[in-house]
């Protein structure tokens, strides 16, 4: 297998593996603190807006590359493995119905919101006061 192969296999599992953890997040059988953290890492990944913009050279995927893997890694951890593997075999029966996360969507633009807020505060205070 080459490496374009093995890296369109480990895409398509990232996309299963979030549509499981968003089913997770509402799974009554989920302890808690891993439906939170199951959550958070699926409203990221289902919302259409990115922390850092994908037009950013680098740094733009650099979320996408680090982040989701590693919010994935640690919410598959929380939860019981046989649970997420039903999880897993649920999401691929469920693949052609991807979710979007409004509430993603709506902290991402609360981060941004707040740290434009700040910046413009920092530039006031730093030059004009």
């Amino acid at each position: 297998m080459n490496s374009f192969s093995r890296l369109r296999v480990w895409a398509r599992a990232l996309k299963r593996d979030v549509l499981a953890l968003y089913l997770a997040a509402s799974d009554p059988r989920v302890p808690w603190y891993a439906k939170v953290v199951a959550g958070c890492v699926a409203a990221y990944a289902l919302s259409p807006i990115d922390l850092i913009p994908d037009f950013i050279p680098v740094l733009g995927y650099l979320d996408d590359l680090i982040l989701v893997p590693l919010g994935i890694a640690l919410a598959v951890r929380l939860i019981p493995a046989e649970l997420f593997q039903e999880l897993r075999r649920k999401a691929e029966t469920q693949a052609a119905r991807r979710p979007v996360s409004r509430l993603g969507a709506g902290v991402i633009i609360a981060i941004w919101l707040c740290l434009a807020a700040l910046t413009g505060w920092w530039v006031v205070s730093r030059f004009f006061i």
